[in-house]
């Protein structure tokens, strides 16, 4: 199993509009692809230093090669949808993990 996981840093001029956005729209959005089982969106309970809210939003699949699909077919759709309604409001950077044992 991997989580491929988005990190993001909201800026609070948008904040209560994205965490909505993501909630009722692109979560959802990503697990309709049917590439991720679930999803989980935590806060980071650090203060950066550039201000805003930072978030941590995971999402389970069940292998690289479904990862690799949705980064051909659905990723460039799903992310320019996000900087279409807050474009440079918010950075964001990503990260694939493998899954090694849970316990």
């Amino acid at each position: 199993m991997f989580i491929y996981n988005v990190t993001i840093n909201i800026d609070a001029s948008v904040h209560d509009d994205w965490v909505k956005w993501m909630r009722e729209t692109h979560i959802p959005d990503m697990l309709a692809t049917g590439k991720f089982t679930n999803a989980r969106m935590v806060k980071v309970l650090v203060e950066e230093e550039m201000g805003g809210t930072t978030y941590s939003v995971q999402y389970l699949t069940d292998s690289k090669d479904t990862l690799e699909r949705y980064y051909q077919e659905d990723a460039e759709r799903l992310r320019l949808e996000a900087m279409k309604l807050f474009a440079d409001k918010f950075v964001a950077f990503r990260t694939e993990l493998e899954i090694i044992s849970e316990h």
